[in-house]
């Protein structure tokens, strides 16, 4: 990451230089261009900020040897992120007019040629002789045949992994000490173990003994299989603890994820501002009651929270609602009318145009809620989850607008089917997809397609 940083503040410097001997501006911009000088605080936020925009383009996920296609997607998205960045922020802070267009242009330009030629550099290097020789590890495979012969074949077929299996020990049939004989025949870099549970007493044996003869050990701990649940490894208090989860768990991502929704709240908030006062006045006006409705919604883990909505139905609406359960036309625990008789006619209106959830962008900048997720249902409805699984729809925060919002919404008449879309936006779950959603969501607002 050092590295690449300095690449990218190397191409801002390359950049500059080059537009200040060429006095060409793209985009009709200004042609003269400021001293070095009063580019130096963009410059420095270039170092902390390209490799963030790296880690969100999944560089660093890459195979050890990895396609061009890949590598050159990876950098397009981090190079032009960068640059989109940095826009932002001379936008918000009132610099743009210091800063030359071409300047970024080229920038993202140069970055990206110069980050590609590293990666083709060491592409050639990992694939060269002297390069295999250098990174290569050699290792001994102990476990049973029916846990190291996948194993193997995974190894064998992953040419570029950077790994070579020198030998084998199978606990069944072979005593664990002589993995010691192994290691002094075989001089390895790593023992990986691949053992049944019932067989641990000798798996702590054989890491004794690499320790003993200082030989680093690698415990394959897939012991457990679970169906959904993605495998990691943490420390809690001293001690190493696996850890299966089901919901988005990248630590960059997340992060992102956060400020996107704390600015992006915050941004909707002054946008809509005007828009807010109005429906906060019309709902005093055309009916009896409070501006805002307030719900117990299950948040984050089934976590209780107050949802805010602008008011759209008479003030004694949940009271009535009993009265309207045979017309429900939501299968399982959620209530649906199309033409609901306790909707107000500016209630009506406010639905049409999602005007009424605008509320809830003080519950994301609370942290209760989030822009992009499963939508909050009431806690007496998730009480009545008839099916375990469908709480798992609980393991990300609740959303303003969500897959199935953008899928159908009022089409979508199968609580199941609802499930199955949030379950399926948990499970692919990335910022691009996030992206997506915010931008399905303004057409299907625009045109009136809000709940009803």
């Amino acid at each position: 990451m050092a590295v690449d940083a300095g690449l990218f503040a190397l191409s801002f410097f390359l950049a500059h230089a080059v537009r200040e001997h060429w006095q060409f501006e793209v985009f009709r911009g200004a042609k003269n261009i400021y001293p070095f000088e009063y580019y130096l605080w963009v410059f420095l936020l270039v170092i902390p900020l390209a490799p963030v925009a790296l880690v969100l383009s999944g560089f660093y996920r890459r195979p050890w040897l990895p396609s061009r296609t890949q590598t050159a997607w990876s950098l397009f998205q981090a190079c032009s992120g960068t640059v989109v960045g940095l826009i932002l922020l001379l936008w918000i802070t009132r610099e743009a007019q210091i800063i030359a267009r071409s300047v970024l242009i080229f920038f993202g330009v140069t970055s990206f040629g110069l980050m590609a030629l590293k990666e083709e550099l060491l592409l050639r290097w990992r694939s060269s002789s002297m390069g295999q020789a250098q990174i290569k590890q050699r290792l001994i495979l102990v476990g049973s045949p029916e846990e190291t012969e996948p194993l193997l074949f995974e190894l064998n077929r992953d040419q570029g992994g950077g790994f070579q299996v020198v030998a084998r020990l199978d606990l069944n049939q072979a005593p664990v000490e002589l993995l010691v004989d192994l290691m002094h025949e075989h001089s390895p870099n790593g023992i990986l173990l691949a053992a049944q549970h019932t067989l641990f007493g000798q798996i702590e044996q054989a890491i004794a003994l690499c320790e003993r003869e200082g030989v680093e050990v690698w415990l394959l701990a897939d012991f457990f299989k679970p169906r959904i649940s993605k495998t990691s490894v943490a420390v809690l208090q001293g001690r190493p603890v696996l850890v299966f989860r089901s919901a988005p768990s990248s630590v960059w991502p997340l992060f992102a994820k956060q400020a996107i929704d704390f600015f992006g709240a915050l941004a909707l908030l002054v946008v809509t501002a005007p828009i807010m006062l109005v429906a906060a006045i019309g709902t005093r006006l055309s009916s009896p009651g409070p501006v805002l409705f307030r719900q117990e919604r299950s948040g984050l883990n089934g976590r209780p929270f107050t949802m805010l909505k602008f008011r759209s139905m008479v003030s004694d609406a949940e009271q009535r609602r009993h009265e309207l359960e045979t017309l429900n036309e939501m299968s399982g625990p959620v209530f649906k009318v199309t033409n609901d008789p306790r909707i107000t006619p500016f209630g009506r209106f406010l639905r049409k145009y999602s005007i009424d959830e605008l509320p809830q962008l003080f519950n994301v900048l609370r942290g209760e809620m989030s822009l992009v997720g499963p939508r909050p249902l009431p806690v007496h409805e998730v009480k009545r989850f008839d099916d375990p699984a469908h709480r798992r729809r609980l393991s990300v925060k609740p959303g303003l607008t969500c897959l199935w919002q953008v899928s159908g919404r009022n089409q979508v008449k199968d609580f199941n089917e609802w499930v199955r879309l949030d379950l399926h936006y948990i499970d692919n779950w990335s910022l691009w997809l996030d992206c997506s959603i915010l931008l399905r969501t303004v057409p299907a607002v625009l045109s009136g397609a809000g709940a009803k």
